[in-house]
């Protein structure tokens, strides 16, 4: 009897499920999709109801083949991509491209453990048309942005530029966010806090309590003259507690993670990016090698909005958590946790596979960033199933004359879930709670304080803070935008495209990003609304539930787009200036080349005026000309005997023939200290006959660039191998960036593939 064949995305997701089968089943990857929309086109054919014109990837042709010929004998063929509509679309396509629809079956592994396995190829189902396409229509949608709005910000900005249906809108919120910021107009206003002790006690520590109402009112100060007249009012009065206000105070324990929760939560403890988080989250889900035991899945299925927690999991985190931890930190009955009205609630929640594999009793088996990860996701599911916090809060009323002074205090009365694990907050929110967590002295209504210091503080209300990747996924899941398995993807995307930077933690907008989201919303400024396309991914979530044809819903959406698309063509003007072209008096815009920004005019190609131009103080454009060519007669060109001129680059003077294009002859040069010119010859390369090419054979040569001293095959540029070096000659490892470096590919964890190339 032929064996059985289980097809699954990775090498590394096969090698644990190979584990739990046996002999009677083969399993095989495909290392992620195999089928796409080309790249070199559009790929979609708007006039026959947008039909995808799929391909084969490029390089995958070797990876379908093995499938190919796996599949030729195989009875039946198990379809167990990941479990969400990209994983649908990657088992559509396999099968189709195999057809093997007749001995085809999905099966869908929401955590990867043996139970887990066998349970899902003991009832698999049939693949979904109604997710896959709702797949599809995502991908269709992005690629007709991509490929049709992208070349309008060629040409009115810079070559290269891309415009995504999803990652745009999340740029224009890290945009309106810092022109809130700029907008923003301190307000002055001002605190009086009391430093006070209690009375003839030298034991008792001193609190401070901060004035709240004064002759009744609550308390707006302005000025320095309000807080200067209370001041004076209160210092000489006699502080007598006027009421004492204690009570047990609860705080619940948090729900396990979902992935929005997941990436906000590493990146404020472990300072994880949302791409590193999910790359790392994988990797758990597929199966780590835990010595003899072999590959084991640790965490379940990491792209999910639920927070529902199977029966099974919730009784093995009860016992676990009586054994260790005790009665008193149990429930009587396992904590719920409600999902989003707008969840999918397809899987359940991110937890750990096997609570007791306790994240210190396997470190030793995992990357510092696997442990870290992986212990975050232990911590918090195994602290949802504990008993609350109970806090003792006191709020400590005094009263001065005319003035009402309070202090709060918190003490842990009882620290309930968080003896495993408590959540990390922002910058703003942990600042606040660490100033509510201290003991007051123990007082009673009437007792009379001491005065130790009374003061005026002046402050400035504070602006909305910058976005950091952590709140921007808070932001993106709270209007909407994006799924859990689109967030990394977009938050990395406008990062790479250089939309946005990331300083100190947080997001600040560029340049570029500002200009690319104007004019954006100058010529669609319905794809650019939050609702718009909030919208849109309820009506996606309704193709899956088969409650909407996705051709209809490209249909409604395509109608009003291409009519977009036309008026864009005029309507995006770039960024206008009120600079005249000095050629054609048209309207100078702004335009980004390989050098950075400079003013081209608007009536570009008639007209190919263009200007450099930099910022002053104030952010007004000031044109720089530049200066005329310096001719020197004295300084005869080598080539030709012609007089060198002295010109001016982007990176500075130097030497050019006086009869160029003619003869292209040109040197770099420095001034002696006496302003003479001096021509600084260029350095010939140290042959390395020491160093041979190891794919040529021939020997290298010591040379020179932008990222310092590298080697090179001397036969260049028929072969193009180069090698950093130190400065004493040696070949050092080469660093992402470096000229013998080069950037890591990695694979996409998202739904939303940038369709802008």
């Amino acid at each position: 009897m032929s064996k059985s064949l289980i097809i699954v995305e990775s090498p590394a997701k096969a090698k644990t499920i190979k584990k739990y089968l046996g002999e009677d089943f083969n399993v095989e990857a495909s290392s992620g999709h195999l089928i796409d929309l080309p790249t070199s086109k559009l790929g979609v054919d708007i006039d026959n109801n947008f039909n995808p014109e799929y391909v084969v990837i490029k390089g995958k042709g070797k990876y379908l083949d093995k499938l190919k010929k796996a599949a030729k004998n195989a009875e039946n063929i198990y379809l167990a991509s990941d479990p969400d509509r990209e994983g649908e679309a990657i088992a559509w396509h396999i099968a189709n491209e195999l057809d093997i629809w007749d001995r085809s079956h999905r099966v869908l592994f929401h955590e990867i453990t043996k139970n887990a396995v066998q349970k899902a190829i003991g009832n698999p189902t049939d693949l979904s048309q109604d997710r896959f396409e709702a797949q599809q229509a995502r991908r269709v949608l992005d690629r007709l942005v991509g490929y049709q709005v992208s070349p309008l910000l060629w040409r009115k900005v810079k070559k290269g530029l891309s415009a995504g249906r999803v990652q745009s809108v999340a740029l224009r919120i890290v945009v309106e966010r810092e022109r809130e910021i700029e907008a923003f107009k301190p307000r002055e206003y001002w605190s009086i806090e009391s430093e006070l002790k209690r009375s003839q006690d030298e034991q008792s520590d001193s609190f401070v309590a901060a004035l709240v109402r004064f002759d009744g009112e609550k308390v707006e100060i302005s000025n320095q003259e309000q807080s200067n007249l209370i001041l004076d009012s209160v210092k000489n009065e006699v502080f007598v507690v006027s009421s004492v206000d204690r009570k047990d105070k609860k705080r619940n324990a948090l729900p396990p993670f979902i992935t929005s929760t997941l990436q906000q939560e590493a990146s404020r403890k472990i300072r994880f990016g949302t791409k590193k988080t999910m790359s790392v989250a994988q990797k758990l889900y597929e199966g780590i090698a835990l010595g003899e035991e072999g590959p084991v899945g640790l965490i379940t299925y990491m792209r999910t909005d639920s927070v529902r927690i199977s029966n099974d999991a919730l009784d093995e985190a009860r016992s676990y958590i009586k054994e260790n931890y005790g009665d008193q930190y149990l429930p009587g009955k396992p904590n719920t946790f409600k999902v989003k009205k707008a969840a999918q609630d397809a899987h359940e929640a991110i937890r750990p596979t096997f609570v007791n594999k306790i994240p210190d009793s396997i470190k030793e088996f995992l990357s510092d960033d696997e442990y870290k990860l992986y212990k975050l996701i232990w911590q918090r599911f195994v602290a949802s199933q504990m008993n609350p916090i109970i806090y003792d809060q006191t709020t400590l009323e005094t009263k001065a004359g005319k003035g009402t002074f309070r202090a709060t205090g918190s003490i842990i009365k009882f620290p309930g879930f968080s003896a495993v694990y408590l959540e990390g907050k922002e910058e703003e929110e942990e600042a606040k709670e660490k100033d509510e967590m201290r003991k007051l002295p123990d007082v009673s209504q009437g007792d009379k304080l001491d005065l130790l210091n009374l003061e005026g503080k002046q402050h400035f209300t504070q602006p909305p803070p910058r976005f950091s990747e952590s709140s921007l996924v808070k932001e993106l899941e709270e209007k909407g935008i994006g799924r859990p398995s689109t967030y990394a993807s977009i938050i990395s995307t406008i990062q790479d495209r250089e939309y946005v930077l990331r300083e100190k933690n947080r997001l600040l907008p560029t340049v570029l990003g500002r200009t690319v989201n104007d004019l954006l919303i100058q010529g669609f400024p319905e794809i650019m609304d939050v609702q718009f396309t909030a919208e849109m991914e309820e009506k996606l979530d309704d193709v899956e539930d088969g409650n909407i044809n996705w051709v209809e819903l490209l249909k409604e959406f395509y109608g009003g787009f291409s009519t977009r698309l036309d008026k864009a063509q005029e309507s995006m003007k770039g960024v206008e200036t009120n600079i005249a072209c000095d050629n054609c008096s048209a309207p100078m815009i702004i335009k980004w080349g390989k050098n950075g920004e400079f003013l081209s005019c608007s009536k570009y190609p008639e007209c190919k005026n263009a200007k450099a131009f930099e910022y002053d103080a104030e952010g007004k454009i000031l044109i720089v000309e530049r200066a005329a060519p310096v001719l020197r007669e004295d300084l005869p060109c080598d080539k030709c005997s012609a007089p060198m001129v002295i010109k001016q680059s982007r990176r500075g003077e130097f030497l050019a023939c006086s009869r160029y294009p003619d003869c292209k002859n040109a040197k770099a040069f420095e001034y002696d200290p006496d302003g003479n010119v001096k021509v600084l010859e260029k350095e010939e390369p140290l042959i390395r006959e020491d160093l041979k090419c190891e794919k040529c054979g021939k020997p290298m040569a010591e040379r020179k660039g932008r990222f310092g001293k590298f080697v090179g095959c001397t036969g260049y540029p028929k072969c193009r191998n180069i090698k950093n070096i130190d400065e004493k000659g040696n070949i050092v490892a080469s660093k992402p960036g470096s000229r013998a470096g080069g950037k890591k590919g990695g694979k996409k964890d998202s739904e939303e593939v940038s369709d802008a190339n």
